[in-house]
């Protein structure tokens, strides 16, 4: 355990900051579900307006260093990529 002052408060900030991670993790990987579930119902219409409403999600994990910019462009390309194979 730590026993500075600072090293104790770095603990307490990391503990927030991983429960905020955590729940945008979470709110991304329920955007990307809906497009997956429309994918798999061969549904095109809602699968592309899903996948619209999940991209500038992905994106902003991306700026916010919840996810690296490259596995974002990747998730992004092979979900459009599914889409278009509808």
């Amino acid at each position: 355990m730590a026993n500075h002052a600072s090293a104790k408060k770095r603990v307490r900030r990391n503990q927030k900051h991983a429960e905020v991670n955590k729940s945008r993790r979470s709110r991304i990987r329920t955007f990307v579900k809906k497009v997956e579930a429309a994918i798999s119902a061969k549904d095109a219409d809602t699968a592309k307006e899903a996948l619209k409403v999940a991209q500038p999600e992905l994106q902003k994990g991306a700026a916010k260093g919840i996810l690296h910019k490259n596995v974002v462009a990747r998730k992004l390309s092979r979900l459009s990529a599914r889409i278009k194979a509808i």
